[in-house]
């Protein structure tokens, strides 16, 4: 399995480790990743990944590429995902993350290939921890994680816009965790669901199997927002580029704040993210911020 980031980055964002969560550094680039060079050229791939990627202006851009696959989660894909969202996640140059597909459909889910007898309960299990591994490690990722859909998002692809931090679909856009007709009950994408949607919907979802659509993804907290087809790229990138443009160890102390005080009492939450802001305000970028206000001027990040 792809190394991950280790237990102590995990903890940092307030994620419980498990015990299955192997250890080791941020997991390398996998070859064929695409990096401005001096001129802004990208590096061509050595051979078919089932993601692409290329980042610019602190935009790293994500693309679930296997359209003939219907974008499949399968293991590998799984792990080329996880290689792109983990590469260099320190660094200040990466500011925020969208993940977009091609073709028709977002994401299918699990490839039920992978899912039969022949494979046996070891690599059966691989999979599922990995998908796992990938969900959790977008919500402790230091930088906002968006989810571009435009098109169906089934099962583990439901899943991973629920595991975004904002979700921006088109208005063709169906959600559904389907499992269940096939005799596969979508326990996972589950969790993820549960925490994005209410009890009722997410059960609902989840028992019949039957899709919902984009407007009743937006009514029920799946996304952020849904937009005209011709202007989801658009409008995906007008909040990429504001995130981007703000001060990324803010942003990043506020993320992982956030998602520490969640599922806290009242009184813990209060108490963990008041002392965050005593931090926030000791970082150089919360003091020229202030500083930048009250002079009337527009701030000067140094991230």
């Amino acid at each position: 399995m792809a190394a991950l980031a280790g237990p102590a980055g995990l903890r940092a964002f307030g994620t419980k480790v498990p015990g299955w969560l192997p250890r080791g550094p941020w997991a390398p680039l996998a070859a064929g990743f695409c990096n401005r060079g001096p001129a802004g050229a990208e590096r061509p791939e050595p051979g078919p990944r089932p993601t692409s990627v290329r980042q610019r202006d602190g935009i790293r851009s994500i693309v679930l590429s296997h359209p003939k696959r219907r974008n499949a989660l399968s293991l590998a894909m799984l792990k080329s995902l996880q290689s792109d969202i983990l590469h260099e996640a320190d660094s200040k140059d990466l500011k925020v993350i969208i993940i977009s597909a091609e073709g028709p459909v977002f994401s299918s889910g699990h490839d039920l290939k992978e899912l039969t007898d022949e494979q046996g309960p070891a690599y059966h299990a691989e999979v599922f921890q990995t998908c796992s591994e990938v969900m959790m490690q977008i919500q402790s990722h230091p930088v906002p994680v968006i989810a571009m859909v435009n098109g169906l998002a089934t099962a583990a692809g439901c899943q991973l816009v629920a595991s975004c931090d904002i979700a921006v679909a088109s208005d063709k856009s169906s959600f559904a965790t389907p499992g269940v007709n096939v005799g596969l009950f979508c326990s996972t994408p589950g969790v993820a669901l549960g925490r994005a949607v209410p009890r009722k919907v997410a059960l609902e979802m989840l028992f019949t199997g039957e899709p919902i659509t984009a407007q009743e993804a937006l009514l029920h907290g799946l996304l952020s927002r849904v937009v005209p087809e011709e202007q989801l790229e658009e409008e995906t990138m007008r909040i990429a580029t504001k995130i981007a443009s703000l001060s990324r160890p803010v942003v990043s102390l506020g993320k992982a704040a956030f998602y520490k005080q969640l599922p806290q009492d009242l009184r813990t939450a209060y108490y963990l993210t008041c002392q965050t802001m005593v931090d926030n305000v000791a970082l150089r970028d919360g003091q020229e911020g202030i500083k930048a206000f009250m002079q009337k001027r527009k701030p000067i990040w140094s991230h």
